[in-house]
């Protein structure tokens, strides 16, 4: 079996996670099949040393370009492939050979992005619809992500495989950095603090949880508790989101949230271990790794009740309305105040987070590799 897999987001997060822990457990348990990278040099080095039977097919063009649509094929073809991975919906327009996608979510296909203009979001619906429709398999990492793709675009629920996601292996295999409390330091970062980390788009409703956060140490500091407390934020650098700058603004949290956006692994390690809560009040999710990897801090959780956050974080979070500030405030005041409760959160999470496992997720993508082959 000759599978090519494109790995041109190897670097990104969710996507790159995704791609790497799935190429390592591959190259563990699969050594009959040849795999062809799709990607560059710089990609090929992101993933990691793999077996002899994996090899970079060199090829620069972004995908989704007309370049990847047009000229792939052609490579695919040359290079005698039998089943063509694209870990996202972006496939080319037109392949010979048997294509499997893996849909993560469906945030940028349902939702126009604020910066693309209607006739690039419609373009990109539409080839969305075209791979969904070409694809002899759908892989997809919950029940509700299935749902969303039976619902939105009416994709038979028989053709789509769930397939979870689990915590990175460099959380396991890299020691817990021990100069954490320095790391902290060195940020400035010296009062207890909550913690989101993760994208920063709309539907991660950051502005909503910048007003519960200020209802709730309205009402802690009332009470004589966290006077000090402090939101940090990991993802991006607030110049870039203005509606989040006037949300700090209007809540005059300006000295009490911290944007430090992105950060090496070590440094987020650090923040996830030594956060008094880790607050994940996501409108929209297809998976939802960063509430796991808290967990695997000992850092107990606050995240929302809808999409596929309750499947995924089960009874090992504390689960509240993303829509009502009040109830998130509530959320964060309960997990901060509630000693009983932080301690059966942390041990639910830890119990919870090694339900997810990266080589059980890719030998079920190795069967529905070769159930997609004809042998």
């Amino acid at each position: 079996m000759r599978v090519a897999i494109d790995i041109r987001r190897a670097g990104d997060y969710g996507v790159g996670t995704y791609i790497r822990n799935t190429l390592y457990h591959l190259g563990r348990i699969d050594a009959e099949s040849n795999y062809m990278l799709i990607g560059t040099r710089k990609h090929f080095e992101e993933v990691g040393p793999l077996p002899e039977n994996f090899e970079l097919l060199e090829y620069a063009a972004e995908p989704g370009t007309l370049r990847t649509h047009l000229h792939l094929p052609l490579v695919l073809d040359r290079e005698r492939v039998d089943l063509l991975h694209m870990p996202w919906f972006y496939a080319p327009a037109v392949t010979t050979c048997r294509l499997l996608i893996t849909v993560h979510d469906m945030t940028d296909i349902l939702h126009a992005p604020r910066a693309g203009s209607p006739l690039v979001h419609a373009g990109r619906l539409y080839f969305a619809k075209r791979a969904l429709n070409k694809a002899v398999r759908i892989v997809t990492v919950s029940q509700a992500s299935k749902r969303e793709l039976a619902r939105g675009f009416q994709v038979p629920e028989e053709k789509v495989e769930v397939i979870y996601n689990a915590l990175d292996d460099r959380f396991s295999r890299e020691p817990f950095p021990a100069d954490a409390d320095r790391i902290l330091e060195r940020l400035a970062v010296a009062d207890p603090f909550v913690l989101y980390a993760g994208n920063i788009k709309p539907q991660k409703n950051l502005a909503r949880l910048i007003e519960a956060f200020a209802v709730a140490k309205a009402e802690l500091a009332a009470e004589g508790k966290f006077s000090n407390l402090k939101l940090v934020v990991i993802g991006d650098e607030l110049a870039k989101h203005p509606d989040l700058r006037r949300a700090v603004v209007r809540t005059r949290l300006r000295e009490d949230v911290r944007f430090l956006g992105f950060v090496q692994h070590n440094v987020l390690r650090a923040f996830y271990a030594r956060a008094r809560a880790f607050l994940f009040p996501s409108l929209y999710e297809g998976f939802g790794l960063p509430p796991l990897e808290a967990m695997a801090h000992g850092t107990p959780v606050v995240a929302s009740s809808v999409s596929s956050l309750p499947e995924v974080l089960g009874q090992a979070a504390l689960l509240v309305n993303p829509e009502n500030v009040f109830d998130i405030a509530r959320g964060i005041r309960q997990v901060l105040t509630d000693e009983d409760l932080r301690t059966e959160l942390v041990r639910r999470g830890y119990e919870q987070m090694r339900r997810y496992s990266w080589e059980r997720s890719a030998r079920q993508l190795l069967e529905v590799y070769r159930a997609s082959v004809p042998a």
